[in-house]
Formats: C-alpha cells, sequence, structure tokens
C-alpha cells in the first residue's frame, strides 16, 4: 500500500512539474520564430519586392514585403502561420502578384530577425502598424483583402474588428489557440492555461463583411472540425473551400488559387462589403 502511496505521489510530481513548464514556456511553444533577416533582393532577385518599413504604436522597427498593385484595386495583407517567415511565405504571394493583386506579408516581431518578442498583443500591434502603412500611402481600407494562415488567422480576424476591409480570407483557422491547446495537450487543463487566445471564435459572429474559409480534409495540425465550426459562425456572405487530400500547408498546392481570384473578383467594384460570393 505504501508503494502504490509513493507511485501516486511520483506521478502527481511529475504530473505537476510537467504542467508548470507547459505553462511557464507556452509561448516557446506557440511561437516559432528565427534569427535572421534576408534582403528581398537577395532572397528574390527581380521579383519586385519592396521593403516596407513600420514603426509599432510601442515603438519597435519592422519589416514587411510588398509589391504594388499593378492591375487590380485590391491590395492583400498577408499574416503567416507560426513556424513562417517573410522568405518562405513569399512564393503563396507571386500567383496573386502576377494577376495583379498589391501583396504585403506583414512580419511579426521576433521572426526574420526583427526586434521584439512575440505574443497576441504584440502581434496585433504589428499588424496594426502595417495596415495604418498602407493607409498612409494612400490604398483605402476598403481595397484591402485579409489574408491569415494558421495562427495568421487569429492576427487577421482581429484586424477586420478593427478596420473597414473588403474581405477576409482565413487558410486552416482555429476557433482559438486555448481549444488548440486542450487538442495538443489533451491530458492536461490547457484551454485554462493559455496566455495568447486568439479567441477566433468569439470575434467571427460580429463580422460583416465577405468570408472565405479554407479547409484541408488531412490537415494534421488543426483539426478539419474547427475550420467548418468557425465557418458554420461566420455571417454571410461567405464561402467554404475543402480540399479533401489536403494538409496543413499545401492548400495553395491544390485549387485555392482559381477559387480565391474567383472570390476576389466578386469583391472588386462592390460598395460596403454588401458583395454576394459566388
Amino acid at each position: 500500500m505504501k508503494r502504490i502511496k509513493k507511485i501516486l505521489i511520483a506521478c502527481a510530481f511529475v504530473y505537476a512539474v510537467v504542467l508548470f513548464g507547459v505553462f511557464v514556456f507556452q509561448r516557446n511553444l506557440l511561437y516559432f520564430s528565427n534569427p535572421s533577416y534576408t534582403r528581398p533582393e537577395s532572397a528574390y532577385p527581380g521579383a519586385g519586392i519592396k521593403e516596407l518599413t513600420v514603426k509599432t504604436e510601442d515603438g519597435l522597427d519592422l519589416k514587411g514585403w510588398y509589391f504594388p498593385a499593378t492591375l487590380k484595386p485590391l491590395t492583400l495583407v498577408y499574416f503567416h502561420g507560426n513556424a513562417d517567415r517573410l522568405k518562405s511565405a513569399t512564393p503563396i504571394a507571386l500567383p496573386y502578384v502576377k494577376a495583379g493583386y498589391g501583396f504585403l506579408i506583414a512580419e511579426y516581431r521576433g521572426y526574420s530577425g526583427l526586434p521584439g518578442s512575440p505574443s497576441e498583443d504584440g502581434l496585433y500591434k504589428d499588424a496594426r502598424a502595417f495596415i495604418n502603412k498602407l493607409i498612409e500611402k494612400g490604398i483605402k481600407q476598403e481595397n484591402i483583402v485579409l489574408l491569415g494562415h494558421s495562427l495568421g488567422s487569429g492576427v487577421a480576424t482581429q484586424m477586420a474588428t478593427e478596420f473597414n476591409v473588403r474581405g477576409l480570407m482565413l487558410i486552416a483557422p482555429f476557433l482559438s489557440v486555448s481549444e488548440m491547446a486542450q487538442v495538443r495537450f489533451p491530458y492536461f487543463p490547457a484551454q485554462f492555461l493559455a496566455v495568447d487566445k486568439f479567441d477566433n471564435t468569439q470575434k467571427i459572429s460580429s463580422l460583416h463583411l465577405p468570408l472565405l474559409i479554407a479547409s484541408g480534409g488531412k490537415d494534421l495540425v488543426i483539426p478539419p472540425a474547427q475550420h467548418k465550426k468557425l465557418f458554420e459562425l461566420g455571417n454571410e456572405p461567405k464561402q467554404f473551400y475543402f480540399s479533401p487530400e489536403s494538409r496543413h500547408n499545401n492548400l495553395f498546392a491544390a485549387d485555392l488559387y482559381p477559387v480565391s481570384f474567383k472570390w476576389l473578383d466578386g469583391l472588386v467594384g462592390t460598395k460596403d462589403n454588401a458583395v454576394p460570393v459566388p
């Protein structure tokens, strides 16, 4: 009996230590930032990428990569996933750039060798700085489309609550970081310990703008059921693109480009975001 008691105490101790570690180091588990910055002309010579420098409201100097619009009136602002960066995100932009859309890859603090440490509030500050910079350059809010992938879906959704943009496109989004934490750590009360929540569930129903959500049936990072649930919570006009064989990071390799081009074309020339999505 004493031996069983000792085993139980030891198990409880290990459980508590691991739980404490998950709580203390949760941002290290959420944000996979990278230490080096590559200039766009070195990474993609001749691609026409412009560095866009912004200062956040808390004083950080950040850089994004920007392609001005050439043929289309809309500019997409892209918020990437938690393990991405400027250089690796650029291939996603190129087909949109070729089609004539403007495209800004907004970078987060602590990523691509930029200063600061990522947090939910920090990423929102970063996103505001980039959007406000576009507005300063003469791009109207109603000609901006927000595009968020994975972690970036939380940033894009928050920005859609703050700016009167033309549309919101979410790629493999989650309901909230709290719910994702519970998925990742089912044996801990992880949903109650999340410091950075990115609560898309609470925000999506307050939005009244064209919404496109893309989901991969073989997404092993964020359960496809969360993509679908978030779509159900959104308001019309909305469109759901489902690719049964796609995973978390290869939706653009399926048919998402032509689907999104058609959706974007439906936004052009409309007023007050009252757009029937095809």
